[in-house]
């Protein structure tokens, strides 16, 4: 008999399957797809067939645990952004005000200008 999964989705809502939000549910198949390719290359070279089991479940485990981890902790964007805040500057030096000034002043000529129209 076929099991259904229900994807649920709302408007203006991430895609959520089975408690995994958005990006992480790729992410999931992707490690899956990964442990796929690495237990069929231990068969093939020749490993026993219970430690190529038993490494893949490990591994398995972990990353099921890993990614339901950060999919709760960060939600649908919050890895995301926690990857940009990395290239955020500590602080931005300036030795004039000549670029405030500027802003200024073309704002200004902006204002004028579009009021005219």
């Amino acid at each position: 008999m076929a099991s259904i999964y229900q994807i649920n989705k709302g408007i203006n809502k991430p895609i959520e399957f089975k408690g995994l939000k958005a990006q992480y549910i790729s992410y999931l198949a992707i490690g899956l797809v990964v442990l796929l390719v690495l237990f069929a290359t231990m068969y093939i070279i020749g490993l026993n067939l219970l430690l190529c089991i038993g490494i893949i479940v490990l591994c398995g485990s972990v990353l099921f645990i890993k990614v339901y981890a950060l999919s709760h902790k960060y939600g649908e964007y919050g890895l995301l952004k926690k990857a940009a805040k990395r290239y955020i500057p500590n602080f931005i030096r300036f030795k004039s005000r000549k670029i405030f000034l500027h802003l200024s002043s073309s704002y200004q000529t902006k204002k004028e200008g579009g009021s005219n129209g």
